[in-house]
């Protein structure tokens, strides 16, 4: 499938029963049939009322159709709320991870063979968590400090992740 079909839709806002995500739209069953044609990879790209662009995946609702999750950030910057109506298009993300691989954490493995080594070993969603974590801090100073706590807790429990520890790892590369 070509990377360039994007899919675009009409679909109101859903807030969710669950407890995983506060809020979704569903995905019409000849989008999804059409993104999984070639493949069973759920990794799209989303925009949402033309302006807001966001890496996501297609989730199963459990009867056979799909939905989108939309996040508070997401939903408070758009003041969007149960009912709202959205302008969707969908296209298949064919990055390699699903998420943008921050710059400090690509320099950083591409200095520590081992810390990389243990990385690439990770499951992809366990790769899209740690990049989102690198990620989400607006300077680039923090986004390093993660990326150094990552590799550190990757390299000292050989490749497994406590995210417990991680979380105080995190917390001390803060501290003065």
């Amino acid at each position: 499938m070509d990377q360039e079909i994007s899919y675009d839709f009409s679909a109101a806002l859903e807030i969710s029963t669950n407890k995983l995500w506060g809020a979704h739209f569903a995905v019409p069953q000849w989008i999804t049939s059409a993104l999984l044609e070639d493949s069973e990879d759920r990794r799209v790209i989303c925009l949402l009322n033309g302006t807001q662009e966001f890496q996501c995946a297609m989730l199963h609702r459990g009867d056979g159709s799909f939905l989108v999750a939309v996040n508070k950030k997401i939903r408070d910057k758009f003041k969007l709320k149960e009912g709202s109506l959205l302008q969707v298009s969908l296209r298949k993300d064919h990055s390699e991870y699903g998420l943008p691989m921050p710059e400090e954490l690509e320099e950083l493995l591409a200095q520590d063979a081992e810390g990389k080594r243990f990385f690439a070993a990770l499951t992809p969603g366990k790769i899209r968590t740690l990049l989102y974590i690198v990620g989400q801090p607006k300077t680039s100073d923090t986004r390093l400090k993660r990326a150094l706590a990552i590799v550190e807790h990757l390299k000292q429990n050989t490749g497994k992740i406590n995210y417990r520890q991680l979380n105080e790892d995190m917390k001390k590369m803060n501290l003065p």
